[in-house]
């Protein structure tokens, strides 16, 4: 049984890491950050089957591809709080020399980043050569993504989805971020994508819809269902519908906080609305 308040907790603390992270250096992306929030606190700490310490092989446990890495604060706090590297490392986000750039970078060596995801469109295709790696290794763990609905207008992921079915990719989860909205406006103004779902279906894919992808009870229960239907032939892709800015009042509804950080004042009113519990770094 999932311990709900301690995953509040962390959710709560995660924010924080956050704003705190992309207002000390002016730059970075909140909006997005803190509409996945509850959806890694409970992948990594509810769902994924990890061992101990970073290996890069990820042999025998379950692996996460982070494909839209714009939103790598909130990666980089949930990796933190799980303690594959110190909290106080995130203080040190988007500086020169700091293993916490913008986006994640593998060759800076920062434990639990897998790919280095700062070009869009391309995780889904890394995630599935990791999972075909596991068949051909006999290994039965299973391959997370996740992916922006944004994301979605690049070609690549498109290849992708066709050549994940066509080869019965079923021990991959895939979850798209649908919030509806991008850099410069809503996803249906910017380049209207239709039904989704219908699309992914079409391509042979289990699709499985998430419509609140901002509680963690509803994201704990999909993903655990999403675990019952691996291996039976198909890859398995949840659409999960989330608030970009989620937990911030004046963050939410709107596309303004994908890439722009608060100042001082707007840092207190966010910071009031996301207690301090597990200690800030």
């Amino acid at each position: 049984m999932p311990d709900y308040n301690f995953l509040d907790s962390l959710v709560s603390q995660v924010r924080r890491d956050i704003l705190r992270m992309v207002h000390k250096v002016n730059s970075g992306h909140p909006g997005g950050s803190l509409g996945c929030t509850e959806f890694l606190v409970a992948l990594y700490n509810e769902i994924m089957q990890i061992k101990e310490g970073f290996d890069m092989n990820g042999e025998n446990e379950d692996l996460f591809f982070l494909s839209n890495g714009h939103i790598s604060p909130v990666l980089y706090s949930v990796l933190a709080r799980k303690g594959y590297f110190p909290v106080e490392e995130l203080q040190t986000f988007r500086l020169i020399d700091s293993r916490l750039q913008g986006h994640p970078t593998t060759h800076e060596g920062l434990p639990g980043v897998r790919i280095s995801s700062g070009s869009l469109g391309q995780g889904l295709s890394v995630a599935i050569g990791a999972a075909l790696s596991k068949k051909l290794n006999r290994d039965d763990k299973t391959v997370f993504v996740l992916m922006g609905d944004g994301e979605l207008q690049e070609g690549q992921n498109w290849e992708a989805i066709m050549y994940a079915a066509a080869n019965k990719v079923d021990n991959l989860i895939a979850t798209v971020d649908l919030n509806g909205k991008q850099i410069d406006g809503a996803t249906d103004d910017v380049l209207p994508m239709g039904n989704i779902a219908e699309k992914f279906a079409a391509f042979g894919w289990e699709v499985i819809l998430l419509k609140e992808g901002n509680d963690l009870k509803s994201i704990i229960e999909t993903l655990k269902l999403a675990q019952t239907k691996t291996r039976k032939g198909q890859p398995i892709v949840i659409i999960m519908h989330t608030e970009m800015g989620n937990g911030v009042d004046y963050m939410m509804h709107t596309h303004a906080w994908h890439g722009k950080a608060p100042n001082d004042e707007q840092l207190e009113v966010a910071l009031a609305q996301n207690p301090e519990t597990l200690g800030d770094y």
